[in-house]
């Protein structure tokens, strides 16, 4: 018997094992599809046949699409290298190039994940500014390792982990008037901020906010931070959202399904005088950061193979196509009481519930005595939606808004499916109450 068959005979009983109860736990309880085996025109398909649309957003051109599996086998067919002991490696250069055609920035780093660009922004803004504080917002959520930790917001993600890096702090959300005082004190090296906050309950950062922070960090000598892993290529209607702010920021993580949903690839964008800034005195410092297998060729093959079906063309349907998915959502589900509002740009949709009451509807009616401070209506319409087909998720700090991200070649019947099933579950938990 091959690994691979021997993965799908045991691997889920070993990962429960050795890898991760709790999760393994919280899959039987929500009824998430779980044991999947196999991937059907970007679909997932589990043991039992059922085919489920992801709406996660980590794929965005559906599990395996077939140009960029196709890319990556074929790199494997070749003999060429797939890390580079000298760092020059010639996919990483074009994939830095393709991506500096299509933001303006002239410089790219490239990691493995999404903290892991964070890391790399936090590092370049005290390197280059020699200042020790980094700001986030409330409700922020940049990733699990020690420096973007310290800037997510205060719960499970952040707390069991401190002290934190000292000099990282969060502001309160749009709020102005304390970002002019924090950035007045001149010691702030970096404001780190996401477009839209996805697990912060897709919350879009306000207009007026957007630019007293550009003009603000300006101003004051600070680097102004976008983190883009969920909003970036093309997610919003945009390539980058931050592209239509005042300025355009001095760096920008993106990451995601920058490698296709195949392979672990993100990259910060900055320009080429702060990189040097920072990393360019001698030889030494310009390996004070790196990541060993960040950038390798296989990845950035899988990078490249995803930026050609990123066309302008595709990015304007998504901000099309985004605002009718939404708009057909406010539509079903405005009526329903159980419903407060649907927000969201582009192919990003947030629906924002009303937390039920009903003791039968409870985590402690469940036995869950520790999620009593967590509204339960997010998870069980989740639960419901599994049922009609759909993976979908809630907000990692705001469990009363469910986070909706459509792939980009997702159909239109797809689409119609969705929100006839949002309207029908959510209207069955309704008549519990």
């Amino acid at each position: 018997m091959s690994f691979l068959d021997e993965a799908r005979r045991t691997g889920w009983d070993d990962y429960r094992e050795l890898v991760n109860p709790i999760v393994a736990q919280r899959t039987e309880l929500t009824g998430e599809p779980a044991r999947v085996v196999h991937t059907d025109q970007g679909r997932l398909v589990d043991v039992a046949g059922a085919r489920f649309e992801d709406f996660h957003g980590t794929q965005s051109f559906g599990h395996r699409h077939p140009a960029i599996a196709n890319a990556v086998r074929a790199f494997l067919e070749t003999d060429a290298p797939n890390w580079y002991p000298g760092r020059m490696n010639p996919y990483a250069g074009l994939l830095a190039r393709r991506l500096c055609e299509r933001t303006g920035y002239s410089n790219v780093f490239f990691a493995g994940s999404g903290t892991e660009g964070v890391e790399a922004t936090l590092k370049l803004a005290r390197a280059a500014t020699r200042r020790p504080r980094i700001l986030s917002l409330e409700r922020a959520y940049h990733g699990c390792t020690f420096g973007s930790c310290g800037l997510m917001s205060p719960g499970p993600f952040r707390e069991p982990f401190g002290p934190h890096l000292p000099g990282l702090a969060a502001l309160p959300f749009e709020d102005i008037d304390a970002l002019a005082r924090a950035l007045g004190e001149r010691d702030v090296a970096a404001v780190v901020v996401e477009p839209i906050q996805l697990e912060g309950g897709v919350r879009l950062l306000p207009s007026p906010y957007v630019e007293a922070l550009c003009e603000l960090t300006e101003r004051h000598g600070t680097l102004l931070v976008a983190d883009e892993i969920q909003t970036g290529l093309g997610r919003t209607g945009r390539f980058l959202r931050s592209e239509a702010w005042p300025r355009r920021p001095d760096a920008v993580v993106i990451g995601k399904h920058l490698g296709g949903g195949l392979l672990p690839l993100s990259a910060m964008l900055t320009r080429r005088a702060l990189f040097e800034r920072a990393y360019g005195r001698d030889y030494e410092s310009a390996e004070a950061h790196n990541v060993t297998f960040g950038g390798s060729a296989l990845v950035c093959v899988a990078g490249l193979a995803t930026l050609e079906l990123i066309t302008d063309d595709l990015v304007a349907s998504i901000g099309t196509r985004g605002a009718a998915f939404r708009a057909a959502l406010e539509r079903a589900l405005g009526e329903n009481p159980l419903c407060e509002e649907i927000r969201g740009e582009g192919f990003i949709a947030g629906i924002q519930l009303t937390p039920t009451h009903h003791p039968w509807l409870s985590f402690e009616h469940f036995g869950l005595e520790a999620l009593a401070d967590r509204p339960s209506i997010g998870p069980l319409l989740c639960k419901r939606l599994y049922g009609r087909g759909f993976f979908c998720f809630v907000c990692g700090h705001d469990w009363s808004v469910l986070r909706v991200l459509p792939r980009f070649d997702v159909e239109a019947a797809t689409l119609d499916a969705f929100v006839v099933a949002a309207r029908e579950e959510l209207a069955w938990i309704q008549s519990l109450e």
